[in-house]
């Protein structure tokens, strides 16, 4: 906090040029002293107890790595909060369908032959809504006991990554039916 007032004061302050006495160069010099502020300064934070007395609390330290962190945020297990619009669960759950569908429908293409619409016609519902029913359950269990995605996303296979790869999954099952529909027939 000093350090940002020393900054904002060093900002707002007017610096004038001028000649310094007796070297007869220009030099810039600016018109207020700042004092150097101390890296190792502490700072006291007070506030307010929940009875008005005022509480102090020592000097603000930063953490060291071998602290423990800092506890994590209650995570919502409530089924309206877990399958909201804005919630955890949708996107995911229809980024793991749709990937799973893409790689299915082309590889049903390449062995077979048949376009999506065949596949679907072909005796795909029942394995379809299998395949819904199983990735759901498997989804929801996790976040239902409390886990977040972002708690299990490790470098190369982060959470972002899962959901990038699920949007392109729709929009490549859709270009794919799209497609197969315009050309009549199966795309590979």
């Amino acid at each position: 906090m000093a350090t940002s007032l020393a900054m904002q004061s060093i900002l707002v302050s007017p610096v004038t040029t001028g000649v310094a006495k007796g070297l007869g160069s220009s030099r810039m010099t600016p018109r207020c002293y700042m004092p150097r502020q101390q890296r190792n300064s502490s700072v006291v934070v007070r506030c307010m107890a929940k009875d008005g007395q005022k509480e102090e609390v020592g000097p603000i330290t930063t953490p060291s790595p071998s602290s423990p962190p800092p506890p994590k945020a209650k995570v919502s297990t409530d089924f309206f909060d877990v399958l909201a619009f804005s919630g955890p669960a949708p996107e995911r759950i229809n980024g793991r369908l749709a990937m799973t569908g893409f790689v299915t429908a082309i590889a049903v293409e390449l062995f077979k032959g048949e376009d999506v619409f065949a596949q679907i016609s072909d005796g795909g519902i029942p394995w379809f809504l299998y395949t819904t029913v199983l990735l759901s359950v498997a989804s929801l269990v996790p976040l239902f006991s409390g886990v977040t995605v972002v708690s299990k996303s490790k470098g190369f296979m982060s959470s972002d990554a899962e959901l990038w790869n699920g949007r392109v999954a729709m929009l490549g099952l859709v270009g794919l039916a799209l497609t197969e529909f315009v050309k009549g027939g199966a795309l590979v």
